[in-house]
């Protein structure tokens, strides 16, 4: 593992807290349905990607610098060359069955100067977004996936005071450009893990974070404004990255900042937590992403720690998905199809006890460049960028399980996870613990 990625940043934050709870004990089972009712027609089935992660072809930016700066990371090369390969790509989603495609609309694409905009960038979005409708899906754009253009990056990034006045003056033009396609919006990608990004790689100091994070919440809350004003109805999130065990602690103060201004809860949940896992995130820094636990039971701690956070508002996940060492089968024998089932499972028991779950977006749809390195493989299709000049697209066991999930409305009613609940997980530090979910007996 050359770097580590933003999922080796959450498993960092949460593993202080894992100590704290290692030696909770479980209560007394929640009941569990016999048989599990199907989503229904209104749930969004879909896949997620990010602009920088997966196009190529990339424009001067503060990645590009990122990457010339440290030669541990992988070379970007292009990516799995979605810029070229688009329309390929969204018909492997649309076969997959699903409605929903999440994309970036990258700003150093699309401004290559200050008071400059590319139409041959947003020409590339323009094509995007038409072949997501015509394929029968809804895009989800998402505004700010960590990238800015690199003349923003030499003005100092999140430390200059006039990069809220920047980002909206181009964010406003992509609203005003993309709103006639009703797609859902996310207007900044998981701050927390931004503004740790922002510290490991950008320079900026510790000391600033609190200024980072109240011009992003600042950027949210204005762009949410404008594209309400733009696109009456429109659903606007900022997704966050979900951290077992000390949520409130890390993603609790921009929520806080922001909590008036989302029509859903955007959540990104990859890894689970329990005692018997302490080893694991407590020496999170010597583990690759695929040897961290996946607990797919957590995801329902997760949905249920923000139904009673938001009362009554729309849950949707984000991304949610599994890694594997350049796409070598996991050590632990969890198959990526399993994996993928049972999260279901759970997100349909959630649905079952009441919470408003309106979403699932399976990060990623293809393979793509991990913040560093190409080892982290999470995609539907697994691409070999470094040794592989076709970057042929190659199917695992999930695809064929996702489109029979997005066929029938989820897993079948008797369907029972290969795993069973974690004996006292920590996702949601004690209440997951003392109030624990349960398989039918």
């Amino acid at each position: 593992m050359r770097s580590h990625t933003r999922r080796h940043s959450l498993a960092a934050l949460a593993a202080a807290a894992l100590a704290v709870f290692a030696c909770a004990a479980p209560a007394a089972a929640a009941p569990a349905p016999a048989s599990l009712p199907a989503v229904g027609a209104g749930f969004h089935w879909g896949v997620a990607a990010s602009g920088f992660q997966s196009e190529g072809h990339a424009p001067d930016s503060n990645w590009t610098r990122y990457i010339a700066s440290h030669p541990d990371y992988d070379p970007y090369e292009n990516s799995v060359d979605f810029y070229t390969r688009y329309a390929s790509d969204i018909a492997l989603a649309e076969n997959l069955g699903v409605g929903v495609y999440r994309i970036g609309i990258e700003w150093a694409r699309v401004q290559p100067r200050p008071g400059v905009w590319d139409e041959n960038g947003f020409a590339f979005y323009d094509k995007v977004v038409d072949a997501i409708r015509a394929a029968g899906m809804r895009p989800m754009l998402t505004l700010d996936h960590w990238v800015y253009p690199g003349w923003a990056a030499e003005r100092g990034g999140w430390a200059n005071p006039d990069m809220v006045g920047d980002w909206l003056a181009n964010m406003r033009r992509v609203v005003d450009r993309y709103a006639p396609a009703d797609p859902l919006w996310v207007s900044i990608n998981e701050p927390a893990a931004y503004m740790m990004n922002e510290v490991r790689n950008g320079g900026l100091a510790v000391s600033e974070l609190p200024t980072m994070q109240d011009r992003l919440a600042l950027a949210h809350n204005s762009i949410y404004d404008y594209i309400h004003a733009v696109q009456p109805g429109a659903m606007v999130t900022s997704n966050v990255a979900y951290i077992p065990a000390a949520d409130n602690a890390v993603n609790g103060p921009m929520l806080d900042k922001i909590a008036a201004k989302l029509d859903y809860i955007g959540i990104d949940y990859y890894y689970g937590m329990s005692p018997d896992t302490v080893a694991q995130y407590t020496a999170f820094a010597q583990s690759a992403l695929w040897q961290l636990p996946l607990q797919a039971d957590g995801i329902y701690y997760t949905l249920r720690h923000f139904a009673q956070r938001f009362p009554g508002k729309p849950l949707y996940i984000v991304e949610n998905g599994m890694p594997t060492e350049n796409g070598a089968p996991r050590a632990d024998g969890y198959t990526r199809a399993d994996d993928l089932r049972d999260t279901v499972y759970w997100i349909q028991r959630a649905r079952a006890d009441g919470m408003n779950v309106m979403g699932y977006n399976y990060w990623s749809l293809t393979d793509n460049y991990e913040w560093g390195s190409y080892t982290p493989r999470f995609g539907l299709y697994t691409v070999d960028v470094l040794n592989d000049p076709s970057l042929t697209r190659r199917p695992t066991d999930a695809v064929a399980a996702y489109a029979a999930i997005t066929r029938d409305g989820g897993v079948p009613g008797d369907y029972l996870p290969t795993r069973a609940p974690a004996s006292c997980s920590l996702v949601d530090a004690l209440a997951s613990c003392t109030d624990p979910v349960t398989l039918p007996r």
